[in-house]
């Protein structure tokens, strides 16, 4: 059994609790988390529940501890100093910072001993894996991704933080007509706005300028300018029945052409749809987890991306019964 320590218990960290479960070789050893732990209850009655500030006494009983806190704040200080003690995996998904981060656990876990894997997730991760395979293929190309229809929790949280407004969600919504030309073989030149439009459904407080509000989110600077964007004002009755959820998913897609003359278009498709944006990052962080500690086992060390660890070391399965039932 590899045992698992989750680092932070928010809807990351709950996922990760319900993926163990679903992995017999994984084992929820302890959660730790920065409130009171007496005020939160966990799921696995076999695991503890600890304070964050307690966690280098665990150096020698978990395997492998998962990051489940945010890229902001968080992970840039956290996965470097849990580095240095274990083996670790986080979801790190600021892209432009992913060289920095990158080098800052590369160092730690070095110093440590330890195998540090990082911005694992569907984007950065499956969907940074897709591009890869797909460009490698077809190398005379055009990568395009598109994210949605979903929920972004930061453009969401961006519009909470309107003055007047108490509660809201915002979609992200591919365009279709562009991923009609995608997939035509069009290969076409696409701006930002005519990838994608965003949807808000917006609970104001009493007494707010609806218009007001509606004005301020439009024109938002590197949230919502760049997009055509609705906006719904929406009772909060409407909000918790109709927008409880998480979903999210996109697409990864790459046009490409072969032949001596080029004369032979493809197109490489990889779509995730996700009842639960959380819970299948969380099962994406469970299944690195294992390759994390395979690669301790073996004795190496540093920081590693989804680019660096062969899919083998993904699967609870063994080589033999991989090329048997899945190659």
């Amino acid at each position: 059994m590899i045992k698992i320590g989750i680092f932070g218990y928010g809807n990351l960290g709950r996922g990760v609790e319900c993926a163990i479960k679903q992995n017999d070789d994984l084992e929820l050893a302890a959660v730790f988390t920065r409130r009171d732990p007496e005020t939160v209850t966990i799921l696995t009655e076999t695991a503890e529940v600890c304070r964050a500030e307690d966690v280098e006494s665990w150096k020698d009983k978990i395997d492998v501890m998962i990051l489940c806190g945010g890229s902001a704040t968080d992970l840039p200080v956290q996965s470097p100093k849990l580095a240095e003690m274990f083996h670790i995996v986080d979801s790190f998904d600021t892209h432009a910072k992913i060289p920095e981060h990158f080098a800052n656990v590369d160092a730690a876990a070095k110093k440590g001993g330890k195998v540090g894997i990082i911005s694992v997730g569907w984007d950065p991760g499956m969907f940074s894996l897709n591009r890869l395979y797909a460009s490698a293929v077809l190398p005379d190309g055009k990568d395009y991704t598109f994210w949605g229809k979903g929920v972004s929790q930061g453009h969401s949280d961006a519009v909470r933080r309107i003055t007047g407004v108490k509660d809201a969600k915002q979609y992200t919504i591919p365009v279709e007509a562009a991923l009609d030309a995608v997939r035509g073989g069009e290969n076409p030149e696409l701006s930002t706005r005519e990838k994608h439009t965003r949807e808000c459904f917006v609970v104001l407080e009493d007494g707010a300028d609806a218009a007001k509000v509606e004005e301020e989110i439009k024109t938002m600077p590197n949230y919502f300018a760049d997009y055509d964007t609705t906006v719904h004002f929406i009772s909060e009755e409407e909000l918790k029945r109709d927008h409880s959820g998480i979903p999210h998913g996109g697409f990864v897609l790459r046009s490409g052409k072969t032949g001596w003359e080029k004369e032979n278009n493809h197109l490489i498709e990889y779509r995730l749809k996700l009842d639960s944006n959380p819970e299948f990052t969380s099962s994406v962080l469970a299944a690195y987890a294992r390759a994390a500690y395979r690669l301790g086992e073996e004795g190496q060390s540093g920081c590693k991306t989804v680019f660096d660890i062969a899919p083998a070391y993904l699967s609870a399965k063994d080589g033999a019964e991989l090329r048997a039932s899945m190659l």
